[in-house]
């Protein structure tokens, strides 16, 4: 097994008190060991605690001509610098004192959200990752991430869905 870390930066942290709401930024959260972020409406028990995205993905679809800031993919953290598609199932990642492992990559959606109807395309699907809090702990823009690859690239599972 080869560890090799990656740094970056929490640019955002988005929550909603209702599943189907807008998100919106805040300038601090909790992340709940086992549960995932303090007054989400996504915390609670299984392996999508956590959603995370990163800015370069969102600078692809402004790219492309969509309106979007961080939290409007409802991901929960939006990293700077963190290079996302090499991060597979098992890796680590720190947030601050608080550490999450990654159990899921990308998502299936099954209708089309605002931002593919405009753009006709969305990164959540194939570029967000989902994660279970392992580690709780206070998280704030500008914290320290550190992504631990616990697995060479070519062995690790890195299937996203298209």
């Amino acid at each position: 097994m080869t560890l090799k870390t990656h740094l970056g930066t929490v640019l955002a942290i988005s929550v909603s008190a209702e599943k189907g709401t807008r998100k919106h930024n805040v300038s601090e959260a909790l992340l709940v060991a086992d549960s995932g972020i303090a007054g989400d409406a996504h915390a609670g028990p299984g392996h999508r605690q956590v959603s995370l995205l990163s800015l370069e993905s969102i600078d692809t679809m402004r790219q492309m001509g969509a309106e979007v800031n961080p939290g409007d993919f409802a991901e929960n953290i939006t990293l700077s610098k963190v290079d996302l598609s090499e991060i597979a199932i098992g890796d680590s990642i720190m947030v601050g004192s608080a550490e999450l492992i990654v159990t899921q990559l990308g998502k299936e959606c099954h209708s089309r959200c605002a931002i593919f109807e405009a753009v006709g395309d969305c990164v959540m699907p194939r570029e967000g990752i989902f994660t279970r809090v392992v580690n709780g702990g206070m998280i704030r823009p500008g914290d320290e991430v550190r992504v631990i690859l616990h697995s060479d690239t070519e062995t690790a599972t890195r299937t996203r869905p298209l």
